[in-house]
């Protein structure tokens, strides 16, 4: 993949889209990114970004017109598709709006991607790529031992996985089908600046900022592998560049928490950085609430064949980098209240 290469960002104003957009620019790539800018994306996440070398299409990934337009003016060398629907709280309220961003969607990706790559003339059209970012909940649960490999059967849990188990599967039925160069890639739980307050970690910093109650599904036995959003961004940036067609890369950080400790290692990090005006610990803020449905017991992935074939790793303690995150929202909290506002 040359480093002049243009690639079109799906859902570049959220999250880990949003990270992997300034590495990608970092490492000379020009982009084009398109995002619906709903309740996960927001222009915050895109701000200071070079005008010269990167643009914010406003748009939704199931307009095939817009994506199939996109794509022959900007000459793209590759679809990266982050653009998902992606809380399962919010899948298990509205499972429907799920399965027609994140299984449609892909599916028009997918189709506009395909004539595009028809159109181009070799070594264009060879050297095309469409990249599938995915989760490791497309597997289902863990037990006590083990870890998920990219031959792992998927066997997912809730609407927000079965969803992009869905979406996996479209993208390599258009590779087996229509040689359509895809690579599909898998990470653990992200963590880092501009997450969503909705999900765990800033979901915790929120409440123990303005010490309310912080709410741990059943006993918060619960475990999760933990992968910076850089990490993974970076594994991204490297499927891109040297990743087989066809293949399935899992990124895992090798950092597996209980819900429940990791809750109390943020109250931790409170205590030290804002102690309690009653000087006792933020944990005494912990509240256990009713498990949701289909809580998956516990994630982890083999991240060997990455660490093979793409140089993949991960790097820093998980304290450190989960001390840094919480610092980043304590001094970032414009940010936190526009997202909260459901400013775009």
């Amino acid at each position: 993949m040359n480093d002049k290469a243009h690639l079109l960002v799906t859902g570049a104003a959220g999250f880990i889209g949003s990270c992997f957009v300034r590495l990608a620019l970092a490492a000379g790539h020009r982009v084009t990114g398109l995002d619906l800018l709903s309740y996960a994306g927001h222009r915050e996440n895109l701000s200071g970004l070079s005008d010269d070398a990167f643009t914010l299409q406003v748009g939704d990934v199931r307009d095939q017109a817009l994506v199939t337009k996109l794509l022959f003016e900007t000459n793209a060398t590759a679809i990266l598709n982050f653009a998902a629907e992606s809380h399962v709280d919010r899948s298990l309220q509205d499972p429907l709006s799920f399965v027609d961003v994140n299984v449609v969607g892909t599916a028009r990706l997918l189709e506009a991607a395909r004539h595009y790559r028809d159109s181009l003339s070799s070594p264009a059209r060879e050297a095309f790529r469409f990249v599938q970012i995915s989760t490791d909940e497309v597997y289902g649960s863990l037990g006590a031992d083990g870890q998920f490999t990219e031959a792992s059967p998927l066997k997912p849990s809730s609407p927000y996985s079965a969803s992009k188990a869905a979406a996996d599967h479209l993208a390599l039925s258009w590779h087996r089908s229509f040689g359509l160069n895809v690579i599909v890639t898998r990470c653990s739980n992200n963590f880092g600046p501009r997450q969503n307050p909705e999900k765990f970690i800033p979901r915790m910093i929120e409440a123990a900022l303005f010490e309310r109650e912080l709410p741990i599904y059943g006993t918060g036995a619960n475990v999760r592998d933990w992968i910076h959003v850089e990490e993974h961004g970076a594994g991204i940036l490297s499927a891109l560049r040297q990743g087989k067609p066809g293949a399935i890369y899992g990124f895992g950080g090798e950092r597996e928490e209980t819900n429940l400790n990791l809750a109390c290692a943020i109250c931790d990090i409170f205590d030290e950085l804002r102690p309690r005006i009653s000087g006792t610990s933020y944990r005494q803020k912990i509240a256990f609430v009713a498990d949701r449905p289909g809580h998956d017991f516990r994630y982890a992935i083999d991240a060997s064949l990455a660490r093979r074939e793409l140089g993949f790793k991960v790097s820093g303690s998980f304290a450190d980098r989960l001390r840094a995150t919480v610092v980043w929202y304590l001094e970032n909290q414009a940010w936190v209240r526009a997202v909260r506002a459901g400013n775009p």
